[in-house]
């Protein structure tokens, strides 16, 4: 029978049809005997069927002879903190993050997290779970319930400097997933070393039916919420999670939403202003604010093809100390390269702390310089075709071409990157110009390219 959830950097899927326990039984039954690890850490997110389909991961790891501490409720990062933190092998999160309500998948990782994607072990997995050419094994597994939290908690205080946080109000928007409980135990520790913080929390507490619908704050219609509390409580800054919160998104002081593409310059200014000289990987759909930022503090870029384990492993390869993607996925060294959604604004508050800035006024310059038209999906007949088409219309301009990820066209003045999606039939563009040397606006660019594609 052949398994429809297995994707290119994890496993997703709709629920009955494509994922169901017996599934996910034999996902961690294959994991178990391929990788032969003594013990991992399994959590899961809040949707409805998370719990159970765990319960029958757990099952199929024992079964393959695997120990498991079982971390219960938690966010994908809490996962990868236990995979690097912990004396384990591995660990497997349950989630399907931002997608729809009848969905569910896994994150999958191997010792020190480092991630199981489609090139590097997913699809061993994928075979022998649907071969179900299991061994028998003579020792099963245990379970036991393992509290993460304190720990976690104590890691991601070691990326701020308590005593010099000033005084501000934060919004707070877990958007009924898996953020909440972390939330809570950042206020309860923030209270207790006098970091003169206010929480402002709303749809904090956990809820798998999403009564304020699926937390997806990269969709417009879902910041509002957002938004308007930081405005109504005159709050400092505004935050807001998607369900497994591994990504995290900012709002300034006026409620206005920032762009992932300017916190990547944001966070490389806040590890370059502590140690100047490091390096900082990124992604190249957008890139001149980036540039801009780290040669201004004396860092060295390295750019990536997109996605989660191309990132990481160019993070390893250079040791760099981040590395920042567009799309609000943002990497750590100290996180063992992963992503993480509670360092991200840790540090802003950070900055804004030792720069004594607003953080509109510490993005305003950014978002001045470089305006960049955030991300538009089409969808396409042929993504392939379509990126060709693009390509034969700018030919006679002579652009400067990158390859790294999909086609990067730079024009000097303005620039596009255009990618066909990994998990999508989409075709993803994205364009950014310098204001300073453009007449142009970024409608007219953005124009010029819906016609073409269209």
């Amino acid at each position: 029978m052949k398994f429809t959830c297995f994707k290119a950097y994890d496993i997703r899927g709709k629920l009955g049809t494509e994922l169901n326990e017996e599934i996910a039984y034999k996902i961690g039954r294959a994991y178990g005997q391929i990788y032969q690890p003594k013990t991992i850490v399994v959590g899961c997110d809040v949707r409805l069927t998370s719990e159970s389909l765990k319960q029958a991961t757990i099952n199929g790891l024992n079964d393959a002879g695997v120990n498991v501490l079982d971390l219960g409720l938690v966010g994908t990062e809490e996962v990868y903190f236990g995979a690097f933190h912990l004396d384990v092998q591995g660990g497997i999160e349950i989630t399907a993050s931002h997608n729809p309500m009848d969905y569910n998948g896994m994150k999958l990782v191997r010792e020190n997290a480092r991630p199981i994607g489609a090139e590097s072990g997913l699809k061993e997995i994928q075979t022998l779970a649907e071969s179900g050419n299991f061994d028998e094994v003579q020792n099963k597994g245990t379970t036991k319930f393992y509290n993460i939290l304190p720990e976690y908690i104590e890691h991601l205080l070691t990326y701020i400097d308590p005593a010099k946080i000033r005084p501000m109000k934060l919004v707070m928007n877990a958007g009924n997933g898996a953020a909440g409980h972390v939330v809570d135990a950042l206020e309860t520790k923030f209270k207790a070393l006098n970091i003169p913080v206010e929480f402002i929390k709303i749809h904090n507490d956990p809820d798998g039916n999403f009564p304020n619908g699926i937390p997806n704050p990269i969709l417009v219609e879902n910041r509002a919420a957002t938004a308007n509390a930081v405005i109504e409580h005159n709050a400092d800054a505004g935050i807001a999670w998607d369900g497994d919160f591994d990504r995290c998104f900012l709002f300034d002081e006026k409620g206005q939403f920032i762009e992932g593409y300017y916190i990547v310059g944001l966070l490389a200014q806040a590890f370059l202003l502590k140690q100047s000289g490091e390096k900082i990987v990124h992604d190249p759909r957008l890139t001149w604010n980036t540039f801009d930022i780290i040669n201004q503090y004396n860092g060295i870029a390295i750019q990536s093809k997109s996605g989660h384990s191309f990132i990481k492993e160019m993070m390893r390869e250079h040791n760099a100390i981040y590395g920042g993607e567009m799309s609000a996925h943002h990497y750590f060294r100290d996180f063992s390269y992963c992503d993480s959604g509670m360092i991200p604004w840790l540090l802003a508050i950070s900055v804004m702390s030792e720069t004594q800035q607003s953080l509109s006024s510490l993005v305003e310059n950014m978002i001045e310089k470089f305006p960049c038209s955030g991300e538009i999906n089409f969808k396409v007949e042929n993504t392939q075709v379509t990126i060709q088409k693009i390509m034969d219309h700018f030919t006679n301009q002579n652009p400067s071409i990158d390859t790294t990820d999909g086609i990067s066209l730079d024009f000097g003045a303005w620039r596009l990157n255009v990618r066909a999606s990994n998990t999508e039939p989409l075709l993803r563009l994205n364009i950014e110009s310098q204001s300073a040397q453009n007449p142009k606006s970024m409608e007219e660019y953005v124009q010029v390219l819906t016609e073409i594609i269209q």
